[in-house]
């Protein structure tokens, strides 16, 4: 065990003004595109809806997509339940944890309140980054294996680093928020039983409780600074004791960028599902479903518990965002529709004969050799009505490190986002524009979010 208190060391490298590189920067403009585009895309859907029913005092902070008039926690949680609403953000590769819907919402709320100048914006952003990612790898899977939900949880402490930072808050400060935020962060996993919402409120929780806890600190109350690596720290609370914790991803915070290859999804689904999505895309091409007696994956253990299981929950998902972690679900609305898009999780979809025709020929078995969490891969046997086995194995996450999405590409995504939210080209345009400002030009900021502000209706 470290000697050094961790929070106290990620504090003052966070908060020295290291410059942060170009790649970084870039990628921080391509999640908070690819963040907005998701946060229009939900912004009529019926979980929104019930939280925006939910606020009980009016603000001046803004849920976008809404307008104005709530309160930073309110907004906060708001949009960033809106980035991850459709599961179709970021993830980190290593193990899977959410960035841009906990970042984003949290820069966006305070920026719209201060004076933030460009190069503090760009730092609170990559070090609250920089922290998720590192965290993700002290005890891959472990958080998932207690029945957490790591971006719930891990989102949290990157949120309040966001904050410090944004805030001014001295080293000591911000060890101190970061010891205070762990008694705010939550989020079990229990959604996957019914396929309920709750995972879709993790990021936007826990960017409002990491600005909470940076203010609480900024005004002098007091949080446990061994909150990593303490005898009661967070991974003896919320991680799996079956995966040893290694620290040396914090201590060698600052050392070098991790989180610069965040990975975007071609798919609004699970991110362990998008290979398999792929191999039955692929299938696709040289079977008709009436040809296939029975597909067979081959899956990574850790992911079993969460996509595989209950297998007959998972053949016929009770609910369209618990459809979005089923693999066999994936696997056959990829073979039958070529896509798994916005469109393809539905109440209407759900109620297909073909689908449930072939999600009941999809069963798993677990492969040892399975790279996961280090890579998340696709492999399905597809057997013809003549027994003869076809196999498809897509070796890595399209829009990862090893496949990246091109701008070309994303830029695609947030359109069509953009377009499903209803707007209009102008405002997409507007939209995108706004957004590489933020990042690359001397427009002030406020008058940038002031913008964004704009696009998307009213409260």
């Amino acid at each position: 065990m470290t000697q050094r208190i961790l929070a106290e060391q990620i504090a003052t490298i966070a908060t020295s003004d290291t410059p942060v590189p170009t790649d970084v920067r870039a990628m921080l403009h391509r999640v908070t595109l690819d963040a907005f585009g998701l946060m229009l895309a939900a912004r009529q859907t019926d979980y929104i809806e019930a939280l925006k029913a939910s606020c009980l005092d009016q603000g001046t902070a803004t849920a976008f997509g809404h307008g104005s008039g709530f309160t930073v926690q309110d907004a906060t949680l708001i949009n960033g339940t809106a980035v991850h609403g459709e599961d179709f953000d970021d993830t980190f590769e290593g193990t899977p944890v959410h960035v841009s819907s906990v970042i984003v919402p949290t820069m966006l709320a305070i920026a719209e309140r201060e004076n933030i100048s460009r190069d503090r914006l760009i730092n609170a952003m990559a070090q609250g980054s920089e922290l998720i990612c590192r965290l993700a790898l002290v005890a891959p899977t472990a958080i998932h294996r207690q029945g957490f939900h790591p971006t719930a949880i891990l989102g949290a402490f990157g949120a309040c680093l966001t904050a410090s930072i944004a805030y001014q808050l001295t080293p000591k400060q911000t060890a101190s928020a970061l010891g205070i935020v762990g008694s705010m962060a939550s989020g079990i996993i229990e959604y996957l039983a019914e396929g309920t919402w709750t995972k879709r409120m993790h990021p936007g929780w826990a960017a409002a409780a990491g600005i909470k806890s940076a203010v609480m600190a900024r005004s002098g109350f007091e949080g446990p600074r061994t909150v990593f690596e303490g005898t009661h720290g967070i991974f003896k609370g919320f991680a799996s004791d079956s995966i040893q914790a290694d620290f040396a991803h914090l201590e060698t915070f600052g050392q070098e960028w991790i989180s610069a290859g965040l990975a975007f999804k071609p798919y609004a689904c699970g991110t362990m599902t998008q290979p398999f999505v792929d191999c039955a895309i692929r299938a696709s091409k040289q079977f008709k479903f009436t040809d296939v007696q029975r597909i067979h994956a081959h899956v990574g253990e850790g992911t079993v518990h969460r996509l595989w299981e209950p297998l007959e929950e998972k053949r016929r998902p009770s609910t369209p965002y618990g459809a979005k972690f089923s693999v066999p679900y994936c696997i056959a609305i990829g073979f039958l529709d070529q896509k798994a898009g916005l469109h393809e999780f539905t109440e209407q979809q759900l109620e297909r004969q073909d689908l449930k025709d072939l999600t009941a020929k999809i069963d798993y078995s677990i492969n040892p050799d399975d790279p996961y969490p280090a890579e998340y891969a696709g492999w399905i046997d597809v057997t013809d009505n003549h027994g003869q086995v076809h196999s498809f194995q897509q070796p890595c996450l399209r829009g990862g490190k090893k496949e990246p999405m091109s701008q070309s590409e994303l830029d695609d995504k947030f359109t069509n986002n953009l377009l499903f939210a209803g707007l209009q080209s102008n405002d997409v345009q507007l939209a995108k524009d706004s957004i590489y400002h933020l990042f690359y030009s001397e427009q002030n900021i406020r008058e940038c979010l002031k913008t964004l502000t704009t696009i998307g209706g009213k409260r």
